[in-house]
């Protein structure tokens, strides 16, 4: 039987999670799924190695796919991969906007040589705000988004990934999917594509929808809830610690509050021993376990000299460092200040909704953006009461 994005053709430049999921997810509805990768590959490969170029969890995010080479810096890459444009009916990728610019890929160059095309776009923090187009990774969006702090257990010390599962790389690829598909189904009426955009930030603020409702009573225990947040040493004992010795991929304790670090390759490791003035001889391979156990006491060596050092200072003076060398970071929120974010409203990530019977409710706002047009508040509509459209709707359908 055939499936129903049957004769689809998506070009995935999209490499580690979120994209790669998207592309996945098309793939098992039926899409022939082209991975365009640069000549080292998808940097995910690297990662777990299982086989030489083949990474634990590049594996099911890839599967049932075919591998393009394709360098997008030579001129002749990028003839080549316009040829595969013009031939798809979807273009994955996940760069930011400088680089998608050079590639090629940017949404206005795009429309303008393949007008058919669905364009979905995975980033850190959207297209807007003060953080737009900088760098992050799964752990720094679920910090900022306040999902690190939403299953804190008593007697730990700082926040990990809930079962190390990254949550946002992973709901963003399901949205991302799930926008192409109805981008798809205009494009099939119209023979225009649209741009599709979804954020690793918005993602990690989604999956706590129910829990980011804020009633207007709630207003001042609100505010002693962020009162509390801004010194997060004091709420030590709700926060999860982090028992991995990799010191790349966690989260630190600062004098006054907590930063997540995620370095995913070792341009942005050496950069973090560099600025701490460190040396790490598992830096091209720090999840691997040593052997030997004087390899092993330097390594947790190296992550107590970094806990250390960050400690002494302040969370928002590490993050400006740490971003000025290029090492994707970003501070630890809470819950209840997560929609507050600078960047959360650049994007219009939090909403405002009259709920009959209640009144004015703060919540999370759409998180998936199709069109190109600038991003407004959101008009929403408060939740229905049961059976409140019943006889409109049937009305419509001819039903008395």
């Amino acid at each position: 039987m055939s499936l129903p994005l049957a004769g689809v053709r998506v070009a995935e430049y999209a490499q580690y999670v979120a994209g790669p999921l998207a592309g996945v997810l098309l793939s098992d509805l039926g899409a022939e799924v082209i991975k365009v990768e640069p000549p080292a590959g998808d940097g995910y490969r690297k990662v777990m190695p299982v086989a030489p170029g083949l990474g634990r969890f590049f594996l099911p995010l890839n599967r049932g796919k075919r591998s393009v080479v394709i360098d997008l810096r030579a001129e002749e890459g990028r003839r080549a991969s316009a040829a595969l444009l013009s031939s798809a009916d979807v273009v994955l990728h996940n760069y930011p906007p400088a680089r998608a610019t050079e590639f090629q890929l940017g949404w206005k160059t795009l429309h303008e040589s393949h007008p058919h095309l669905v364009a979905g776009v995975v980033s850190s923090f959207g297209r807007t705000g003060p953080l737009a187009g900088a760098p992050a990774y799964d752990l720094v969006a679920q910090a900022r988004a306040g999902l690190l702090t939403a299953h804190a257990s008593p007697g730990d010390r700082v926040p990990v990934r809930a079962g190390g599962i990254p949550m946002a790389d992973l709901t963003a690829g399901m949205l991302l999917a799930s926008g192409v598909l109805a981008a798809l189904v205009r494009a099939r009426e119209t023979g225009v594509g649209e741009l599709v955009e979804i954020s690793l930030h918005g993602a990690a603020l989604a999956v706590q929808l129910q829990d980011l409702v804020r009633l207007p009573a709630e207003a001042a225990a609100d505010e002693a809830r962020i009162a509390v947040s801004a010194d997060l040493d004091r709420r030590a004992e709700e926060i999860a610690r982090d028992t991995s010795m990799n010191p790349y991929y966690r989260c630190y304790a600062a004098m006054d509050g907590y930063v997540a670090v995620a370095c995913l390759n070792v341009v942005q490791r050496r950069a973090l021993l560099e600025l701490l003035g460190l040396e790490d001889a598992t830096v091209d391979a720090p999840d691997l376990v040593p052997d030997d156990p004087a390899v092993l006491a330097a390594k947790q060596s190296v992550t107590a000299e970094v806990e250390r050092r960050i400690a002494g200072g302040e969370a928002a003076d590490w993050i400006a460092r740490l971003a000025a060398v290029g090492v994707p970071c970003g501070p630890v929120h809470v819950q209840a200040t997560a929609l507050e974010d600078g960047q959360a409203r650049a994007n219009h990530l939090s909403a405002t909704i009259d709920q009959p019977g209640i009144g004015q409710v703060s919540l999370l706002g759409p998180v998936l953006r199709v069109g190109a047009d600038e991003p407004g508040d959101p008009l929403l509509r408060g939740a229905p009461e049961l059976g409140a459209d019943t006889a409109a709707v049937l009305g419509e359908l001819g039903i008395a």
